[in-house]
């Protein structure tokens, strides 16, 4: 007889960065873990090291097609969620969030199963509100270059919700704010990555606009166990909920404090900011707090030597899995 805390976990994205770290939590937890991904941004690297579980499976799968298995539990993380990457195939990345929705909620529907939508922040586009409630509607641009990404997930986000209403569906939505930690994709464009990256390469540190914009930045591990939370909340804590660090800081702030870490010598370098490039992000996190008992615990400036420490050993020293990188192509 199965253990009572015992869940058989589905896991969509589960290669990729929130969803490497999300397998282990749950395997720590003595669950059984099917990791799904169809590795686009998803990297068995992330992985390697829980192949040999007897509780962990690896199944190479696009969620844009079917997926038929038995599961107590279904974290949906599986789309590309930096700009550099959803923005590279777009109409890819909408049918990712809403035919891939579309088919894990079937497959909760079909195997009665609670299922969490990883939603993001930019739900809220280039927000005129700070910081941003659950509330709040958003601003966001329906046909620009982002919109694929951001249109995408607040679409889902109407999925789950309808589901739930007219199916009766157990369904969590998670807005998830900028997240940072090891075993971020190196060439994904997002903020930490590439001053790490470029700082670490002596490489000149890109400040889009002023580099005055603001972002609050939640170290992975915080944000893995918010998620746990609220798989394991009350069925009627369904979200969407914020989820992130509430402290804001600025782009200068965040190369500065890295170049600090780093040692290194790289200058600042300026250029024109990207459409739609929201001026700043910040959530409001009184509803996690509430209902999840949750708020981030750890430091930024602790969470970035590690993420640092994670960089160096990776793609820099000698020893590393991919030994030393070029760093042009590392820091794009």
């Amino acid at each position: 007889m199965r253990e009572k805390h015992y869940r058989r976990v589905l896991v969509t994205g589960g290669a990729g960065f929130l969803g490497s770290h999300l397998c282990r939590r749950l395997l720590k937890d003595g669950h059984d873990v099917l990791c799904v991904d169809n590795f686009y941004t998803g990297s068995k690297d992330n992985i390697a090291d829980l192949l040999g579980n007897a509780r962990f499976e690896l199944l190479r799968h696009d969620i844009t097609f079917p997926l038929y298995v038995e599961v107590d539990d279904i974290y949906n993380l599986a789309c590309p969620a930096s700009p550099v990457h959803y923005q590279f195939d777009p109409v890819q990345t909408t049918k990712t969030c809403v035919h891939g929705s579309i088919n894990m909620l079937g497959l909760a529907k079909r195997v009665k199963a609670r299922i969490l939508q990883a939603s993001t922040s930019e739900v809220y586009g280039d927000p005129v509100q700070h910081p941003q409630t659950e509330a709040y509607w958003g601003h966001v641009n329906p046909t620009g270059i982002r919109s694929c990404y951001d249109e995408g997930k607040r679409c889902a986000e109407t999925l789950f919700s309808d589901y739930r209403r007219q199916y009766g569906l157990r369904v969590k939505i998670a807005r998830i704010f900028n997240t940072y930690g090891p075993n971020m994709h190196p060439d994904d464009g997002r903020v930490v990555s590439n001053f790490i990256m470029q700082a670490l390469a002596g490489q000149p540190i890109t400040l889009y606009g002023d580099g005055e914009q603001t972002r609050s930045f939640c170290y992975v591990d915080d944000l893995i166990e918010a998620l746990v939370r609220l798989m394991n909340s009350p069925d009627d804590v369904n979200g969407p909920i914020n989820l992130g660090n509430p402290h804001e800081i600025s782009m200068r702030d965040m190369a500065q404090r890295i170049l600090a870490i780093t040692g290194s010598k790289s200058e600042l370098c300026l250029r024109p900011l990207p459409a739609d490039d929201p001026a700043r992000r910040c959530p409001d996190i009184s509803m996690a707090a509430h209902l999840l008992q949750w708020q981030p615990s750890v430091h930024v400036d602790q969470g970035l030597r590690q993420t640092v420490q994670y960089f160096e050993n990776r793609f820099f020293s000698p020893g590393g899995t991919h030994g030393h990188r070029d760093a042009a192509t590392a820091a794009r």
